[in-house]
């Protein structure tokens, strides 16, 4: 039973875009939100950016503050990462993640996010 399912990786160059997608079978699975994460082997995941739906409120690492924005669209229950000037250190898996919570709560860590999507992989050379 597919739950969640990100895409929109691919291999791009430095000061490129990319846009990622998850979607969920059902409202149920992302009735909060999406978070999105990423990995690189020999790592924890790192928090990226988070999506709530009540309000549109968003958050971001700092890494990425600025360079990625995060939006929901409701029609198709689907939330979006758009990646702008990305940079190689931006390389990673990427998944995305529905939170256990919609408020309060510890959005970083990764235990608080009850379901997962499968990774999607993005590439940025230099």
């Amino acid at each position: 039973q597919v739950q969640l399912v990100a895409s929109g990786g691919g291999s791009v160059q430095t000061g490129d875009s990319l846009r990622l997608s998850c979607a969920a079978s059902s409202r149920t699975f992302n009735r909060n939100g999406i978070g999105w994460f990423r990995e690189v082997p020999g790592k924890a995941p790192e928090f990226v950016a988070l999506f709530i739906w009540s309000g549109s409120r968003t958050a971001y690492a700092p890494s990425v503050r600025g360079r990625f924005t995060t939006s929901g669209d409701n029609a198709k229950n689907t939330v979006s990462l758009q990646m702008d000037s990305l940079k190689p250190e931006d390389t990673a898996i990427y998944s995305c993640a529905a939170p256990f919570y919609s408020d309060a709560f510890e959005y970083t860590a990764s235990y608080n996010y009850q379901y997962w999507s499968q990774g999607t992989p993005v590439t940025v050379s230099s």
